[in-house]
């Protein structure tokens, strides 16, 4: 593909969008982008969207398949969860990856040579990222990390995690939480609902989440240190969120569309709904669509997760945890949130891009004189959902031949082009 720079500009002669203009719906600036004979344009997702794996799992998802991927739905950053440090203090997630200071450098130049829109990576709390014995050095990878994330383990020890709050506020960072008590999980691996119990299935109860999400609203109250809850999926969560924003504790949450689209009666016996957090019960999820209507959950993400199709095929009990996201995730919460009516298009914008940006303090977005990131999306296309499509490397998906609308037509990251259809090439 051919790369393209287009500065933005209020002054439409100095810029490509130099035809019908409208207020763009994201930006508050009013701002203002060419309407492109009738589609339509939004600054470019941030992070908070990504759990992708790479580097230790590289066949599942290289840097450049996950990024390209990503640039199809309009993330213009993609905070590959800097636990690129994840899976061996290496790991591509939500809005960064995770990496310890030995690995940042390695990490640091994947990222440049791969990648085809902002990868912003998160730091470990914990070495190895395991959750619990010695904590990174906060201050070595402060400079480099949008913030610290054990992402895919709970940290289990109360004292460990106020020791990393107080670490993370002392260089201005946020601990990005996967909230999850490990003696609570007894084995299981999806939600103990109805289904799972009809079905003979082992459960994870809904206090190992919200249980670890109080204990860290706590220590967050104490420190002072920026707390935001990674992938919420229970009703009880949701609740002790909205009570610490109404408090005026600095602390946020997000969720992801399967969470919202899905329950546990809707699953299979199938790997395509085996992720963790699982499906919660229907309850949950209308808690979950409620508290991002209302803003108590600012951010949907798409908690990115692929594997091989071999990890995925062995049913609920022993798929590999985790589903793909990032190719589907607006067009799906466009079709069965936006136009029913459940959200507003001007919500879901802000829900997938302004406000990880300002979580995280990331700025970009729309500024006149500034490279442009921003993705056209033409909203009137439907079509189904097809994995075999994906530019992502991972095809589980539980989405596979939903009706959707709204195709992603060009995606500008700082200016470049990252995705074009033929149109826009």
């Amino acid at each position: 593909m051919a790369v393209e720079t287009t500065t933005f500009s209020n002054n439409s002669a100095d810029t490509w969008f130099r035809d019908i203009m409208f207020d763009c719906v994201l930006c508050p600036r009013a701002c203002h982008v060419n309407r492109l004979a009738g589609q339509t344009g939004y600054c470019g997702q941030t992070a908070e969207l990504m759990a992708a794996r790479a580097s230790l799992h590289y066949w599942e998802e290289p840097c450049i398949s996950g990024t390209s991927g990503s640039g199809t739905v309009f993330f213009s950053g993609c905070n590959l969860r800097c636990v690129f440090c994840q899976n061996h203090n290496i790991a591509l997630g939500k809005a960064g990856r995770v990496i310890a200071p030995e690995h940042l450098e390695a990490e640091l130049a994947l990222i440049r040579r791969d990648a085809v829109v902002r990868v912003l990576p998160y730091g470990s709390i914990t070495r190895g990222q395991k959750g619990r014995g010695e904590l990174v050095d906060f201050g070595a990878l402060a400079g480099e990390v949008v913030g610290f994330s054990d992402d895919g383990r709970g940290v289990q020890g109360e004292e460990l995690m106020a020791e990393a709050m107080r670490r993370a506020a002392a260089v201005g960072k946020p601990i990005v939480a996967h909230c999850e008590v490990d003696e609570l999980l007894k084995g299981g691996y999806i939600h103990d609902g109805v289904y799972c119990r009809e079905h003979g299935h082992k459960g994870i109860c809904s206090e190992s989440e919200w249980r670890q999400v109080e204990r860290d609203i706590k220590l967050a109250a104490e420190t002072g240190c920026q707390y935001h809850v990674c992938h919420v999926s229970t009703k009880e969560s949701v609740e002790l969120i909205r009570r610490a924003k109404a408090a005026g504790l600095k602390v946020s949450g997000e969720t992801a569309p399967h969470y919202l689209l899905l329950c546990d009666e809707d699953l299979q016996e199938d790997g395509r709904f085996k992720m963790n957090p699982p499906l919660r019960g229907r309850e949950d999820r209308e808690a979950l669509r409620q508290a991002v209507a209302d803003g108590t959950i600012e951010v949907i993400a798409t908690d990115h997760a692929p594997h091989t199709a071999e990890q995925k095929s062995r049913g609920l009990a022993g798929s590999a945890m985790g589903i793909v996201g990032l190719e589907c995730a607006f067009p799906l919460l466009y079709t069965y949130l936006v136009k029913p009516g459940l959200l507003t298009l001007e919500q879901l914008v802000e829900r997938m891009s302004m406000a990880p940006r300002r979580i995280f303090g990331l700025g970009g977005g729309l500024q006149a004189g500034e490279p442009a990131d921003l993705t056209v999306f033409d909203l009137d296309a439907e079509y189904e959902i097809d994995p075999e499509t994906f530019l992502s490397k991972g095809r589980a998906t539980p989405f596979a031949g939903w009706r959707v609308a709204g195709r992603t037509l060009w995606t500008l990251v700082g200016g470049r082009t990252a995705y074009a259809t033929e149109r826009f090439r």
